[in-house]
């Protein structure tokens, strides 16, 4: 039959105790626990048991407070001081215990009075005493394993009671809130952990509120902000999470966060890029169209009108290709500062690509309205553009529609404004003939405009006039464009509406106003000339049926 052998764990003890009686009886209690699990190293004097301390290990301290050189409660001060990490017991009778309790107090593991001292108590308690130390001592070393990883993570870690009271924050959660470790422990949540609505700037939810509340992990607001100690401003995210005790009660909450606003301001910037023009900044047909879709569902709530205005700028290609395309983006750049000056901040100006803009107007009173933004536009655009050292000159042409009578939603309202802006480009042969402005009207406000005037002329539905003196076609069966037109280089665009309104009646009764079908078309032309003579070509006439 083969023997086992068993490792024997030996603890080493420094008895430091000056009369020989009372050492002799301690070395006897732990000769009688057997097994040899005890070694006792015996000195005098507290120097020596120093001295000792700076050596080899030591396990336990068995420590009588008066000594030849050294005195009471100093005794253990020097010893403890010497080694925090070994446990100290204090040997005494009951003269002394007053001392001895005063030991515990600073430190020392247990008081042990010799008159009542036996092999079981004392090996029992030193047993007790290295093993506490040697769990502290687990414990100590697993929290400060803990809180290395903690503060070597890139996450800022917040921990709180279930009163909501911080209890720990780690590096990063420190230099994020503002708050030193020790300043914040103790103090409410919400006054370390200021957290904002970064849209709305209110405040927002407490998190640990809400995992306690809910015991499960939540995410923080979106759109959250971290207000620092000093007031500085971080986008942050990530979650809150209860803490639960080995009964599964919660008894705290935390809350992990980081700093997102390099992350958010990159989203945010290529959100932008991808709704705006590169080279004006203006928003492109994308954001065009969501907000010409915005405005007609408010504009249909409040019964509003609205209107989009099609602008092309005519020989643009000719100056891009002949003094190059940085010039041409500085001119597309002057023109978008133009437009803008030109439109109220509720509107929308949009670049569609080349040499095409579209302009939101959110509210208008009457069609009347954008006819009068679209000749300040133009107005505008014919200035100089001071372009490298030279005068660069422009000109375009414009085509409005209104909602609701031109279209219900944003792609026909575009579509319809881009069609009357090309009916109104001009079709002269010579470049420098002007700009016309085109835009559709409505069935209704068209039938009323031409009743009205044909009632004051007393022109018969059925007779058109082809638009120049003299040129007349009787019982014509035709129809014409949805278009009102106008040559803004003849006509002051500074006209009031009843001097317009007096210009149209002044044209019927020479001829240059044509009526055709459901809709109004109309260029002025200089007294006394052929509109053929400058180039000028009416409406395309369909052939009688």
């Amino acid at each position: 039959m083969g023997t086992m052998n068993k490792t024997i764990s030996i603890h080493k003890i420094l008895l430091i105790e000056s009369d020989e009686a009372p050492a002799n009886e301690v070395r006897a209690a732990l000769a009688e626990a057997g097994s040899g699990s005890f070694e006792v190293e015996w000195v005098r004097t507290l120097s020596e048991a120093l001295e000792r301390l700076n050596g080899k290990r030591i396990d336990a301290v068995l420590l009588e407070l008066s000594l030849p050189d050294s005195q009471g409660i100093v005794t253990f001060d020097k010893v403890f001081a010497a080694a925090p990490e070994v446990p100290i017991l204090i040997l005494g009778g009951n003269a002394s215990e007053a001392l001895a309790i005063e030991a515990v107090g600073h430190g020392a593991e247990d008081h042990l009075p010799l008159n009542h001292l036996d092999s079981y108590s004392l090996t029992r308690a030193l047993r007790n005493a290295i093993e506490r130390k040697a769990l502290e001592e687990a414990l100590y070393d697993e929290k400060e394993r803990a809180l290395v990883t903690l503060n070597s993570i890139g996450d800022a870690v917040l921990c709180t009671d279930v009163s909501g009271n911080i209890t720990y924050l780690n590096f990063v959660a420190e230099t994020m809130t503002g708050w030193r470790r020790e300043e914040a422990t103790g103090k409410p949540l919400a006054e370390v952990f200021r957290i904002i609505d970064g849209i709305t700037r209110k405040s927002a939810r407490d998190p640990m509120e809400m995992a306690v509340e809910q015991n499960r992990t939540v995410g923080l607001t979106v759109n959250c902000v971290l207000i620092r100690r000093d007031g500085f401003e971080s986008a942050i995210e990530d979650s809150a999470a209860p803490i639960h005790d080995r009964a599964g009660l919660v008894t705290g909450a935390v809350i992990v966060f980081h700093d997102v606003s390099a992350a958010r301001a990159m989203s945010l910037q290529m959100t932008h890029a991808a709704q705006h023009d590169v080279v004006t900044n203006l928003p492109n047909r994308l954001l065009l169209n969501d907000r010409i879709t915005q405005a007609i569902a408010l504009a249909r709530r409040q019964k509003k009108t609205i209107a989009v205005i099609f602008l092309d700028l005519d020989r643009f290609k000719y100056i891009n290709d002949s003094l190059g395309h940085a010039t041409g983006d500085q001119l597309i750049q002057s023109v978008a500062k133009r437009l803008l000056a030109c439109v109220r901040a509720s509107d929308t100006i949009s670049r569609q690509g080349g040499d095409e803009f579209a302009i939101l107007l959110s509210e208008i009173a009457t069609p009347e309205d954008a006819a009068k933004c679209a000749a300040h536009i133009l107005l505008s655009l014919s200035e100089p553009h001071s372009i490298g050292g030279q005068d660069l000159r422009i000109v375009g042409s414009i085509g409005i529609s209104v909602y609701p009578e031109d279209g219900e939603d944003a792609e026909t309202l575009i579509k319809n404004a881009d069609t009357a802006m090309y009916h109104g480009t001009p079709l002269s042969k010579n470049p420098n003939s002007g700009c016309f402005l085109g835009y559709v009207r409505s069935s209704e406000l068209i039938d009323s405009i031409k009743r009205e005037k044909l009632q004051k002329q007393r022109i018969r539905p059925t007779e058109v006039h082809s638009g120049y003196t003299g040129a007349e076609r009787d019982s014509a069966d035709c129809s014409c464009l949805t278009t009102y037109w106008y040559n803004l280089s003849v006509a002051a665009p500074k006209l009031t509406h009843e001097q317009r309104e007096k210009v149209v009646l002044d044209d019927l009764e020479t001829g240059f106003l044509n009526f055709a079908g459901p809709s109004l078309s109309w260029v002025k032309v200089p007294q006394g000339q052929d509109p053929r003579a400058i180039g000028l070509e009416f409406v395309e006439w369909l052939d009688d049926k």
